[in-house]
């Protein structure tokens, strides 16, 4: 419902006002009232509204200088004058203000009725373009940040993006937090943004995989952690009437390594499959400084692993993973717990593998593994556990499955072609790689998502040049096109004339 406030010194015009019309049919409602511009104008400090309707020439403050001020609170108000002067001057002053109609009394309400619903028409299309373009900067973040941390964009590049889009990241440390839901994403995401929105040390946004990501931009190690744990375990209490949260932390690592401390996050995430989501899981917990070092200073080549994965090679990996073990034992002071930690992080390399591969998420696939792990003390029981999660995600990737996901998409888009429609913004929606969902598009509809939806939105454009009697820029807009030279451009590709040449053929 659209807010209207209504000024005139004379109360029988107000009351008519109130009863001449059915505002609620027009979506509008009448918040309120004033006799003169001065008390209208204290009232609208403290009443939003969305349309003034002023008479002009009223004791105290007129509406002319209303119409002035009150735009210094609510620029995008839409004024209707009323007056019972036909004053050049005063129009010529009205229109110079913005005003959308200069009505003389006694009111044409046909004319009164015909303005209203322009206005109302205006703020429609207003709160569209507004809404678009916060959905357009939110999808803008999510990708500058997420680009960021996996090392995808250039210090000076992310410097100039994050200066556009409001974001700051000026002091020495980062540490990554990130949350991951089981529904109701969306709304967690917006509670958690709404409950740091005054702090400008924490950046939230939504990466590829479908989590939430805070990154917590702080002066020095020991602060940084104690900041991240309150706030996440903050939010993780207040949040937990919507879902289970699983709220993983990583590293405190300098600004530049931020895409450590992320990494870290996203791999602790993964030991959900085996703990209780009611704390919060550090990565430095997970894994001791001591793991740690002999990992980096081994023989352990997780690259190596990634290729014959993507060669598919599972003989060459089983050599891999019995050569790598066999020096893990041999390491002086190793434990049987150390191997049971080694044997997990296995599995976990080899899921986060796959979803970074197909950007599709298969926990139940390596669920069972992690179980087991903890249950087996045989060298040769972990040996053989972590042979069939490398032949399972080599399985996995020598399928040729169809995916719902593509149906779900063309029904999405047959029924909203006419909206800002992209990859971008259905992966999102449907919790699945932009660019996966793209080649699976292209595999199984064939034919590429701009291709798909180019054809079908013409389709519904030559049935509207049939049926009716639009002008072009308005068909345009209807089937999903804001620039009416593009339009005319993919018109003429996939019909062979233009828009104009085809109307006349009917």
């Amino acid at each position: 419902m659209f807010k209207v406030f209504i000024v005139d010194d004379e109360p029988f015009i107000i009351e008519g006002l109130y009863d001449i019309l059915d505002w609620a049919k027009l979506g509008m409602e009448i918040v309120g009232h004033a006799e003169n511009g001065a008390l209208a104008l204290e009232a609208m400090k403290g009443t939003p509204a969305d349309i003034l309707i002023t008479d002009i020439s009223m004791p105290v403050m007129n509406g002319l200088e209303l119409i002035r001020q009150v735009r210094a609170i609510h620029p995008e108000l839409k004024v209707i004058v009323l007056s019972g002067y036909n004053e050049f001057d005063y129009l010529k002053e009205g229109m110079a203000l913005g005003i959308e109609n200069y009505l003389l009394k006694p009111i044409n309400l046909e004319e009164f009725q015909g303005t209203l619903r322009t206005v109302a028409q205006k703020l429609n299309e207003t709160r569209s373009e507004l809404a678009f373009n916060e959905h357009s900067i939110r999808i803008l973040k999510d990708n500058v940040m997420y680009r960021w941390l996996r090392n995808q964009i250039s210090p000076k590049e992310f410097q100039e993006r994050a200066d556009l889009l409001g974001t700051q990241l000026d002091k020495p440390f980062v540490q990554v937090a990130v949350i991951r839901v089981e529904h109701s994403f969306t709304e967690v995401f917006d509670s958690i943004t709404n409950q740091l929105i005054q702090a400008s040390d924490v950046v939230p946004f939504r990466d590829m995989d479908g989590d939430i990501v805070l990154v917590f931009n702080v002066d020095d190690e020991t602060s940084g952690k104690e900041y991240a744990e309150w706030v996440s375990d903050n939010l993780r209490l207040l949040l937990s009437s919507h879902n289970k949260l699983y709220v993983s932390l990583g590293s405190v690592e300098r600004i530049e390594d931020g895409s450590q401390s992320y990494d870290n996050a996203k791999r602790a995430q993964e030991y959900f499959m085996v703990r209780q989501p009611d704390r919060i899981l550090r990565y430095e917990d997970l894994v001791s400084q001591q793991q740690e070092t002999r990992l980096k200073d081994g023989p352990i080549d997780w690259n190596e692993y990634e290729k014959e994965v993507m060669a598919k090679d599972t003989e060459a990996l089983f050599l891999r993973i019995e050569r790598d073990f066999t020096y893990l034992q041999q390491l002086e002071d190793i434990t049987p717990d150390m191997l049971q930690e080694m044997a997990m992080e296995w599995l976990i390399r080899f899921k986060m593998l796959l979803q970074e591969i197909t950007h599709t998420e298969e926990p139940e696939l390596y669920k069972g593994g992690l179980s087991q792990i903890r249950r087996t003390m045989t060298v040769a029981g972990l040996i053989e556990m972590i042979k069939e999660a490398a032949a399972m995600t080599v399985d996995m990737l020598d399928r040729d499955v169809k995916s719902p996901v593509v149906q779900q998409v063309l029904n999405y888009i047959h029924d909203s072609y006419n909206e800002d429609l992209s990859l971008k913004v259905l992966g999102s929606m449907y919790n699945i790689h932009p660019v996966y969902l793209g080649q699976l598009f292209h595999k199984e509809v064939n034919e590429t998502f701009t291709e798909y939806i180019n054809r079908y939105r013409i389709e519904k454009a030559k049935e509207l040049l049939r049926t009716t009697n639009l002008k072009v820029q308005e068909i345009a807009r209807n089937v999903g096109y804001w620039e009416t030279g593009y339009f005319y451009k993919q018109f003429k590709k996939y019909v062979g004339i233009s828009p104009t040449e085809f109307k006349g053929l009917i």
